[in-house]
């Protein structure tokens, strides 16, 4: 088991790689570097291999994809999570291992949004778009993460073999986060300093596409992990639609004692019992919900036990 896996997600990075794996390598000389390439046409695995990385391949591409790989391969005390595109300065990784190793944390984040990234990143929607998911995820899961899209973290080992990746591609930060925050896990912010890419580099994020996959997984991993609060809001709505449509039927019906539009009364009957069948979709899938808390607490205690074995090999 390494003490310290330093994890690069990279497809085409051959710009910044190097320099990349260079200086993690300095601020942690005990670390081993894992350069995961993802299909990349240019000299990208080259140059990772000159600066000292070890390199291997994830032929499904995906940045989810590539850390599903890295999580299932690797086995570290700490891992560093961090991207190719040389935005994350190294120095700042000695204090996210150190809370990792000492402070029990079971995620590091490092907070870009609390710093520079506001006057470094150029694209103004990116802006906008970490502000409300941030906003978004700390609202409905009551959590205090400063930044959520960030990919600079700290992961401990209990983190790591117990975080199940179903994400394919930049939706996964947003897992992980929203996964730490349900299953109570200790997160901890470190501010960072943000560097927008140097010239030549282009981001692999689509401001657009890849945004509204965000906001689609967060409504996703909401309504999976809080089944209750998703279906007693959409109960709610429900029931204020039917009342809002049956209250002038019944206030003619009142003054006439007719009810000449049968058909919305009809309609208003049916959104009713929807509604009805949302509270009981939402407390059977909640008895779901509470069932695998239990079991991946009764996980948890495995890969501890794994990890202490792992730990004696040493």
């Amino acid at each position: 088991m390494d003490k310290i896996a330093v994890l690069i997600p990279c497809y085409n990075e051959e710009k910044t790689v190097e320099k990349v794996v260079r200086d993690f390598r300095q601020v942690l000389p005990e670390a081993v570097i894992y350069v995961y390439d993802n299909n990349s046409s240019d000299r990208t695995v080259e140059l990772a291999e000159k600066a000292g990385a070890v390199v291997r391949h994830e032929y499904l591409q995906g940045k989810g994809n590539v850390i599903r790989r890295m999580f299932r391969e690797i086995d570290a005390e700490v891992y560093i999570m961090t991207d190719g595109d040389d935005t994350y300065p190294a120095e700042f990784a000695r204090e996210m291992v150190d809370k990792v190793l000492h402070h029990q944390s079971d995620m590091v984040v490092g907070d870009r949004l609390s710093s520079t990234y506001f006057t470094e990143n150029k694209r103004p929607f990116h802006n906008f778009g970490n502000s409300l998911v941030r906003g978004t995820i700390n609202k409905l899961f009551h959590t205090e993460i400063k930044d959520i899209m960030t990919g600079y973290r700290a992961f401990s080992y209990q983190f790591v073999k117990t975080f199940p990746v179903l994400s394919k591609g930049f939706e996964i930060e947003t897992e992980m986060t929203i996964h730490a925050a349900d299953k109570n896990m200790q997160v901890d912010n470190v501010v960072i300093e943000y560097r927008d890419r140097p010239e030549g580099s282009e981001s692999k994020l689509n401001t657009y596409s890849d945004g509204a996959k965000v906001l689609m997984s967060i409504a996703k991993l909401y309504r999976n992990y809080k089944p209750m609060h998703f279906f007693g809001i959409m109960a709610l709505l429900l029931t204020i639609i039917s009342a809002g449509f049956f209250c002038p039927v019944l206030a003619e019906y009142v003054a006439t004692g007719l009810v000449p539009k049968f058909p919305t009364l009809i309609v208003c009957g049916f959104t009713l019992m929807a509604a009805i069948q949302s509270v009981f979709a939402g407390l059977i899938l909640a008895a779901g919900a509470q069932r695998s808390r239990q079991e991946f607490e009764m996980h948890l205690m495995q890969v501890d036990i794994r990890y202490k074995e792992l730990k004696k090999d040493e």
